[in-house]
């Protein structure tokens, strides 16, 4: 069971606003008959969190006049809880021991950043593209916020405006201009953004990860989020209020990901050795590519913005490029078959040993990457797509940033482009 709260004056910014940040937002008001709002500008309720703003650097509200300048004082970087893209991959957010920050990628600088002194960690940050709305979650040993509730902030205002409370920690958030998505460890709630109100809850297996996806194309709503059995794929189309479920895989999902328009799905289990793509209308399996031989953790999966490229990064250090021969929009390719077909290879048409692969195991008749970057193992790194014709963006939990060229044509291993640390002090940038 969720609550939630709105902190006075519950001035409720518009999501669809092209509002950027430090933005006016517009202010609707807040109507959702359960909300719990403070009217008084001077209370504050003991379990609502502070006003941010007195937690900033920088910021001395008994000083009446500018403090004599004096050097910084040196501070270790960070430890990093979170790093996600924006719904778009144009900009970056992450979540540190005591605040979060926001970086462009194109060209790659830091937007702005939000340090606490008190306590301070953040586990997740959640964009919402490039407007002044965030949905943020404490995170780590000394969390700014409790884990179970999702604090909304608005950064044109520098403090939260309402706030999401759960009785179980939050695992992830998704964000659109019309919905709010809060996942649990084995339940999601949809809520409306305009006033918070609850739409609807889904039952899931259990999900540490918080794996959900939500397409983005306005008036079309398409969730994806783990079943009630391993390795299976729930999707809700909530324009035609039909649920579809996919048995996308035998053993334990482990990673995701939904195009824009929510037509196309791309999986992996905790195997790591495939990665399959679904039509998310009827569940045919329309393509099966494979990263590797041997197991490996599937840390991101990402579509380019017109479905003809799929990006994979794990634990192996190498992030790949897969060239895809289904189109978003389309019903399938010439031959689709089921996911309850119990042969789910799908055979490459460019395979070399294709007059063969009756015979041989479907390893060696098997959809390899066209293009490859190494990367140094045991860190953590999500891909994306860049804005840039045949670029992907890589981020680090070691906080590295980057940018590199794939050959459509000849593949091989990709060209790095730019590298920064994020991390770095300040000054750094």
């Amino acid at each position: 069971m969720a609550t939630l709260s709105a902190f006075s004056p519950p001035t409720w910014p518009d999501p669809n606003s092209a509002a950027a940040f430090l933005t006016d937002p517009t202010d609707p008001t807040d109507d959702n008959p359960t909300s719990v709002v403070d009217s008084s500008d001077d209370h504050h309720d003991p379990q609502s969190p502070p006003n941010p703003n007195h937690n900033l650097h920088n910021n001395n509200p008994f000083s009446s006049s500018p403090p004599e300048p004096a050097p910084p004082a040196p501070r270790s970087p960070p430890s990093l809880f979170h790093v996600c893209f924006n719904q778009d991959h144009a900009c970056f957010a992450v979540g540190t021991d005591h605040g979060f920050r926001i970086y462009n990628c194109d060209p790659f600088r830091e937007l702005f950043r939000r340090d606490f002194d008190n306590g301070g960690g953040i586990g997740v940050v959640e964009m919402l593209f490039r407007c002044n709305i965030l949905a943020i979650v404490g995170g780590g040993p000394d969390p700014q916020y409790p884990t179970n509730k999702v604090m909304i902030w608005d950064d044109h205002q520098g403090r939260c405006i309402g706030e999401l409370s759960f009785r179980s920690v939050v695992r992830s958030v998704r964000l659109r201009r019309d919905r709010i998505v809060v996942v649990l460890e084995q339940k999601i709630f949809v809520y409306n953004f305009a006033d918070l109100k609850l739409l609807h809850q889904i039952e899931t297996i259990a999900n540490p990860k918080g794996l959900c996806a939500v397409s983005q194309v306005a008036g079309s709503l398409v969730l994806v989020c783990p079943g009630l059995q391993k390795g299976q794929v729930r999707v809700e189309h909530y324009a035609s209020k039909r649920t579809k479920f996919i048995m996308a895989h035998d053993s334990r999902l482990a990673c995701f990901a939904l195009t824009p328009d929510g037509q196309l799905l791309a999986t992996s289990s905790n195997k790591g050795t495939l990665v399959r793509i679904f039509n998310t209308l009827d569940g045919t399996l329309l393509q099966e590519v494979r990263r590797g031989a041997d197991r490996a953790e599937i840390y991101s999966l990402a579509f380019s913005s017109t479905a003809q490229w799929l990006a994979v990064s794990s634990d192996k250090g190498t992030v790949h490029v897969f060239n895809l021969k289904v189109n978003s929009g389309s019903s399938g390719n010439e031959n689709p078959r089921s996911a309850s077909d119990p042969n789910l290879a799908v055979s490459s048409s460019n395979s070399s040993l294709s007059f063969i692969r009756g015979v041989l195991p479907k390893y060696f008749s098997s959809e390899w990457s066209v293009a490859q970057f190494r990367l140094l193992e045991g860190s953590q790194y999500i891909v994306a797509f860049g804005h840039q014709k045949n670029t992907v963006v890589i981020l680090g939990m070691d906080g590295s940033f980057y940018r590199c060229e794939f050959d459509p044509v000849n593949g091989g291993e990709m060209t790095q482009l730019e590298y920064h640390n994020f991390l770095k002090p300040e000054e750094a940038f």
